[in-house]
């Protein structure tokens, strides 16, 4: 089965798997998802992450993170830009999320990174998803 955004669901798959207080989820594997595992790993949003390779793509399992009172980490995850809609954006232009409390995360020629990164490496891009 094909799908037509692949990071919109890995997004909603973690957004779905926080809510119902899963442990780790699975998601169909690439590059482009385990670079954004890895930001949401640096960030503290997720505990870990496992790229296991099988016949097909692979298999990318993210370990959720919850606090002692059992709520998830990520209390919000949105996409930003999609297949239909590219969303660019300058360096110059680059806005904090929620006033700081949450990260963007963008794709630049420089790879996969947070808004504050990409602001001090002077480089925009895709902005691919907003997390807090």
């Amino acid at each position: 089965m094909s799908m037509s955004d692949p990071i919109a669901d890995m997004l909603t798959r973690i957004r779905n798997a926080g809510m119902a207080k899963l442990k780790s989820v699975d998601i169909p594997g690439s590059r482009i998802k385990t670079s954004i595992a890895k930001v949401l790993k640096e960030q503290g949003y997720i505990k870990n992450y496992k790229f296991t390779k099988d016949e097909k793509q692979g298999i990318l399992r993210i370990y959720l993170k919850f606090n002692e009172k059992n709520v998830h980490a990520i209390y919000g995850i949105d996409r930003i830009s999609k297949p239909s809609l590219r969303n660019y954006i300058g360096s110059k232009d680059i806005r904090p999320v929620l006033n700081g409390i949450g990260i963007s995360i963008l794709s630049t020629s420089k790879g996969i990174m947070t808004d504050k990164q990409a602001k001090k490496e002077n480089v925009g891009g895709e902005v691919l998803c907003n997390v807090w």
